[in-house]
């Protein structure tokens, strides 16, 4: 296994604290739902209960049920009785919820465009180079750090 230098570690960090930067800048820019979390994860992991829903996006259920109802009314989710647990309900997309969500990351795209724009120095090869290796790192299994390999 290739050694892990303090260079490395620095880059990895950089990387981190810009990706978040860049999503925290891409929401204020652009005014969109608070459902927007709600619809990503169900994008990413499929029909899950509100229970799951409200672990992956790291809050209350109570906050979660408002978000799916609030979602439900809107005809972006369908929330429907769990076959498995009558005690529970699963939510999935709609249609018209990918379609909103197609349409949230159209206007994230739009806005990110514009900022890589203004920076002509900025290649569509460092763009994809970039998207590629976001793509490779949220693909991959995160475990948690290890001391091993680590320089000190």
């Amino acid at each position: 296994m290739d050694r892990i230098t303090d260079a490395d570690l620095e880059l990895a960090s950089d990387l981190v604290v810009h990706a978040a930067r860049l999503v925290r800048a891409v929401r204020r820019m652009v005014d969109l739902p608070a459902a927007v979390r709600l619809l990503s994860i169900l994008d990413e992991h499929g029909p899950l209960g509100v229970s799951r829903l409200a672990a992956l996006d790291r809050c209350s259920q109570p906050t979660m049920s408002a978000a799916v109802a609030a979602a439900a009314e809107r005809g972006w989710v369908d929330k429907q009785p769990n076959p498995d647990d009558a005690r529970g309900s699963v939510v999935t997309l709609t249609a018209a919820g990918r379609d909103e969500l197609a349409r949230i990351r159209r206007t994230h795209g739009e806005a990110v465009a514009a900022r890589l724009a203004a920076l002509p120095h900025r290649t569509p090869e460092d763009v994809a180079t970039a998207v590629a290796v976001l793509r490779d790192l949220v693909e991959s299994p995160l475990e948690p750090p290890s001391s091993e390999g680590a320089a000190r």
